[in-house]
């Protein structure tokens, strides 16, 4: 008799030999640990998030960009590490969940150290939170080569020495004087995006393609849903202390018709069919940096133009809307660079996402209407997108009913 599935355990099995998960599994979705696991990332997010709307707002853009890549990445690049490892080798046994809720530890201790991170360039709570998750990870590797052989082996025990390596690396951020250390966590993250190419370059691990597009789906609606809790919540803020409804509402709903736009490109295609190798998945998945941390940021620049507009922000008008409008423009041209465009048929339907992002970028010279405004060039892009994609459905069916005829 076969041994069943990894998706037929629970997690009334203590401990099951950890073998590779097909590529072809039928029905494979997200688990609710999983689901439960991304969860913690939503705290992580909005604190990277509103330390980036006080540097903002205080015109301190440079550092507080600066901050914002660096902890995104940490933050992202966690997330990576556990959705590529569970996709490939999901056990769901009870020793499994709790090394994950370890992992889940150590991304709140990430989250709880970012704003000594951003404002004091203190980093020995966010190594520590890595460490926690590091450890787990480390385990589980270690875990899955002890329940195979031969290259598969070799990948796995790969993955565990980059892992560590990269985290003794990664002590740089303790030790080194404050100036050096954006250029290390430069280096260091290249070196982190470097060990899934070396540890798969002889054996592929089974990741599932439909599972990576579902996970990757899944976290750009956390940090979507974290941007409409924080414009929500600096809305809410402004009219309590100012009163001023008539200035608010239009970035307002400018805000909320650029959220709803970037969940209809985003999810527009199905991009589970591009991810055919180890190749086109690891630049689609490096990729979601742009997409994600973009996505973020948008409900920072909403905060940040709100702030702007009740007096709070020590900065121009045309700055706080480009707190907006360029995180609006990178998201559509990343969305495109990365996703959509693997989908488009034609020159039009492949230059819409390029040519909205400029004119999202123009919007920042419409003062106080430019958030407003941006949402209307994005609502456009979407009805352009729907109407030349139904379009080119109906001319595919009419060809398909001439031949058949």
């Amino acid at each position: 008799m076969s041994e069943p599935s990894p998706a037929s355990h629970g997690s009334g099995h203590v401990l099951r030999r950890m073998t590779a998960r097909g590529r072809d599994e039928a029905h494979r979705t997200a688990t609710p640990l999983e689901l439960f696991f991304d969860l913690c990332f939503v705290v992580a997010v909005a604190q990277a998030g509103r330390q980036l709307v006080h540097a903002l707002a205080e015109g301190h853009q440079g550092t507080g960009l600066i901050g914002y890549l660096m902890m995104f990445f940490a933050i992202w690049w966690a997330w990576v590490n556990f959705s590529w490892f569970s996709s490939a080798y999901d056990t769901d046994d009870v020793l499994y969940r709790v090394v994950t809720l370890v992992q889940m530890a150590g991304v709140l201790i990430l989250a709880a150290g970012i704003p000594r991170a951003f404002e004091h360039g203190e980093f020995t709570v966010v190594w520590f939170g890595y460490l926690v998750m590091r450890l787990a990870l480390v385990t589980q590797w270690l875990r899955a080569a002890r329940s195979c052989a031969g290259e598969e082996r070799r990948t796995a025990l790969l993955y565990a020495v980059g892992v560590s390596l990269c985290q003794v690396g990664w002590l740089g951020l303790l030790l080194l004087p404050q100036h050096a250390k954006p250029w290390l966590f430069l280096v260091m993250a290249v070196v982190e995006m470097s060990v899934p190419a070396i540890a798969e370059h002889r054996h592929t691990t089974g990741w599932h393609p439909h599972h990576i597009a579902e996970r990757y789906g899944l976290f750009t609606i956390i940090v979507l849903g974290e941007t409409v809790s924080a414009a929500t919540v600096a809305v809410q803020s402004a009219v309590d202390e100012h009163e001023a409804l008539g200035t608010l509402l239009p970035i307002a709903g400018g805000g909320l018709l650029i959220i709803f736009a970037a969940y209809w490109i985003y999810f527009a295609v199905p991009i589970h069919l591009h991810l055919a190798s180890n190749r086109q998945a690891f630049l689609w998945g490096y990729g979601h940096y742009l997409v994600f941390g973009s996505a973020a940021a948008i409900g920072a620049g909403i905060e940040v133009a709100i702030e702007e507009a009740v007096g709070k922000a020590h900065i121009s008008t045309f700055a706080a809307s480009g707190a907006v409008t360029v995180a609006t423009a990178l998201f559509m041209f990343s969305v495109w660079l990365i996703h959509s465009r693997h989908h488009k048929r034609g020159l039009a339907q492949q230059l819409i996402l390029p040519v909205s992002a400029v004119l999202v970028l123009a919007c920042t010279f419409a003062g106080h209407a430019a958030v407003l405004l941006a949402g209307a060039v994005a609502t456009a892009t979407v009805a352009v997108g729907v109407t030349l994609t139904s379009r080119r459905a109906a001319a595919e069916r009419t060809t398909d009913t001439a031949e058949g005829k």
